[in-house]
């Protein structure tokens, strides 16, 4: 299980500060969130690249429409995995797939707003996306609690890496890791902590001893 670090800032001095702080204490992925790309554009990308040459690097593009042109702009800009909406067209997503393989990278689908998710996880594994991100959306958050029964049947039918989102933190992290999740994506419990470090370092202590747990319900 590897931790991503969601920076969904809007200023990206704050973004490389708390990436640094992350990186510092075993992050595995930074990802460049929609909100930093849509503020600085791909220069968010680059900038991590160039900081962080040794880490996984992150791009929510939440590609809609032009999946090969957007996945290709991502990847020269030094993304390791461009994330793909899985409510997007068929012809999209597998655009986007192409682009990953022509350019080395990976591709992953975000079912947010996806109203049958094991369906469309189906249908997106089919098309050639390498994750599958079952993701609840910050206006989501405060409404409802993560969908851990659907997490549940996505582990046992799909056979790519699951990645989870949306509101995770120290607390419900004890519940995710029983799960067979490839990644674990936290955002505004390490962003918003008064010291990100120590933030990230307690969630990837949560989690060292996930492979010995049995998922429950």
């Amino acid at each position: 299980m590897k931790l991503q670090v969601a920076l969904d800032l809007t200023k990206l001095e704050d973004a490389l500060s708390i990436a640094k702080a992350a990186s510092d204490a075993g992050a595995h992925i930074l990802e460049a969130g929609t909100p930093l790309i849509k503020s600085v554009g791909l220069n968010a990308v680059k900038e991590f690249r160039k900081r962080f040459p040794d880490k996984i690097i992150f791009a929510d593009m939440k590609i809609m429409d032009t999946g090969y042109l957007e996945a290709k702009m991502a990847a020269e800009a030094g993304a390791n995995i461009v994330q793909v909406l899985g409510a997007a067209p068929d012809d999209t997503i597998s655009e986007a797939v192409k682009a990953g393989k022509d350019f080395n990278i990976k591709i992953c689908c975000d079912l947010i707003g996806v109203k049958n998710p094991i369906e469309r996880a189906k249908e997106c594994e089919n098309l050639g996306v390498d994750y599958i991100n079952l993701h609840i959306g910050v206006d989501q958050q405060t409404k409802s609690e993560y969908p851990y029964p659907t997490l549940k049947n996505l582990c046992e039918e799909i056979n790519i890496p699951i990645v989870v989102a949306g509101g995770i933190n120290d607390i419900n992290i004890d519940i995710i890791k029983k799960f067979s999740v490839d990644t674990v994506i936290v955002g505004g419990f390490i962003t918003k902590s008064q010291d990100p470090k120590k933030a990230a370092e307690l969630i990837l202590s949560k989690m060292t001893d996930a492979a010995k747990d049995e998922p429950k319900l």
